[in-house]
């Protein structure tokens, strides 16, 4: 096979899609993540965007951790593949591209230095980060001259610092972030623990001014399936492509970057010109709800209830006859006329989710979006559930229904090492939540046969909902008339009679 390195790419040797890469292209963003969203996401259309002559930039990354891939991205020359599969407009489609527009990947805890050299880069505009929900967090810890700093916010307050030394504060020199972390409103919250560390630390207040006045911080949603290396299938494409990457990224093809910021800024990261979904926006909770509502709200909806008949994927909701017509009842007639947007792009949307949940190159396990699921459906189907009950008087039939089997899923025993199970088939199930919900959800259906009392009891329980759910309208006869039903015919049973 053919060695993966820009020779051979230069050379023609590599018979893959990609843009020219060019070691004459300015540094422009510095990428703080080196995990498989990052690369199937933002390199990936930085790529593009460079290939289609739009952008001129390149992206120096960095570890977030002390473990990373900077030594694999050195190896082959921090290049790597990313392999887009799904159905598109009904149609399956599958693209390669050989991103080459990463520059250097930088490992920070070895090389502070460099960490820093590029931080004073005068060329670099955009900072992009993706450290886990958990990383845009405050943790105390002392600013140590030459170190990298453990936590993420204080590592861009120690880079910032240095970059307002270099250019003394120049309106000039301020920096763009977008974090890609999935909590709401993450640009605002890292920004507000950086000034917290520049408080803690006892920087000047100039400093603190320059941060303030001429670096900007943007919220943003993003949204793309990234299941990562496709190990199974590795050798056969490794073969097609006629050289080996370990680093090789798969992904489905819809994206959608919403950034909340500046209009101007669109032309500096001018991404949404090569005709990818990124949008710029001064407002980006109706984008939020929209997904959250109708991806999210739509997996937590069916979610349980198809595990509790026997599937496994999401996939297999979307092929099971009855499961699906649910899915689409649910999600056509229930969820999407309450999200505040244009009919005609919410409907659009929820198609484009319906592709998506039947990607056969995506294996999203029901079992994985049920952990948490009281405070999903709390969050992400209760809303429309209010909503909906507003306008007609009553609960919807479907939601209130999702309702009861989330009761019938968190139906569940405690064993003798303290987990909660469940029972599917003859089978159990371990059930991952919060030990008080657990708790709260045993000691309920401990000996009980009336699934009203049941029902009115959970719902009623304000630890479990943050507030009391008898008082929706309808919400608890439903939902007490449904796991009835479930109780006596089971899950798609009751299902068919919706």
């Amino acid at each position: 096979m053919i060695e993966l390195n820009r020779t051979n790419l230069a050379a023609g040797q590599l018979a893959v899609e990609s843009s020219a890469p060019s070691t004459l292209k300015p540094v422009r963003i510095l990428q703080i993540g080196d995990g498989n969203f990052l690369r199937g996401f933002v390199d990936w259309m930085v790529d593009v965007a460079n290939g289609a002559g739009l952008m001129n930039g390149q992206v120096t990354m960095a570890q977030p951790q002390e473990r990373g891939i900077a030594d694999l991205m050195t190896a082959q020359d921090h290049l790597f593949t990313v392999l887009l599969r799904g159905v598109q407009n009904g149609l399956p489609t599958q693209s390669k591209r050989l991103v080459s527009c990463v520059n250097n990947t930088l490992n920070p805890y070895t090389q502070w230095d460099a960490m820093l050299a590029t931080m004073q880069d005068p060329a670099l505009r955009f900072v992009v980060s993706n450290t886990t929900e958990a990383g845009i967090a405050y943790v105390e810890e002392a600013l140590v001259q030459g170190q990298c700093p453990a936590n993420f916010p204080a590592k861009v307050t120690a880079l910032l610092l240095a970059r307002f030394h270099a250019f003394g504060g120049s309106a000039a020199s301020g920096l763009v972030f977008l974090p890609a972390e999935l909590i709401e409103a993450n640009g605002t919250k890292l920004k507000k623990f950086v000034l917290q560390f520049a408080q803690a630390w006892q920087l000047p207040a100039e400093f603190v001014a320059w941060v303030e006045a001429h670096n900007v911080f943007c919220n943003t949603l993003v949204d793309r399936i990234v299941p990562g290396f496709p190990a199974a299938e590795a050798q056969a494409l490794f073969a097609e492509l006629g050289y080996q990457d370990p680093l090789m990224v798969a992904a489905e093809p819809f994206l959608l970057w919403v950034i909340e910021g500046p209009a101007a800024l669109a032309d500096e990261l001018p991404l949404h010109k090569a005709g990818l979904d990124v949008v710029w926006t001064n407002d980006l909770q109706p984008y939020r709800t929209r997904k959250v509502r109708i991806l999210n709200g739509a997996h937590t909806a069916s979610s349980l209830a198809s595990y509790c008949a026997g599937l496994d994927t999401v996939r297999e909701m979307t092929e099971d006859p009855v499961v699906s017509k649910y899915l689409n009842q649910v999600m056509f007639t229930e969820i999407v006329p309450f999200v505040p947007l244009p009919d005609a792009e919410r409907r659009a949307y929820a198609e484009t989710i319906m592709e998506r949940f039947a990607n056969p190159h995506i294996r999203h396990e029901l079992s994985s979006i049920a952990l948490n699921s009281v405070s999903k459906w709390q969050v992400r189907v209760l809303p429309t559930v209010k909503d909906y009950a507003a306008q007609h008087g009553q609960a919807p039939a479907g939601l209130s229904f999702s309702l009861a089997a989330l009761l019938k899923f968190y139906q569940c025993e405690r064993t003798a090492n303290g987990e909660y199970v469940g029972q599917r088939q003859g089978q159990t199930y371990p059930i991952k939540d919060n030990a008080d919900i657990l708790a709260i959800m045993s000691a309920a259906w401990q000996g009980a046969t009336d699934m009203a009392q049941v029902a009115s009891t959970l719902l009623a329980d304000t630890r479990l909902w943050g507030e009391d759910l008898t008082r929706v309208p309808g919400l608890a006869e439903q939902t007490a008339a449904s796991l009835a039903r479930i109780q006596a015919v089971g899950i798609k049973g009751a299902m068919s009679a919706l």
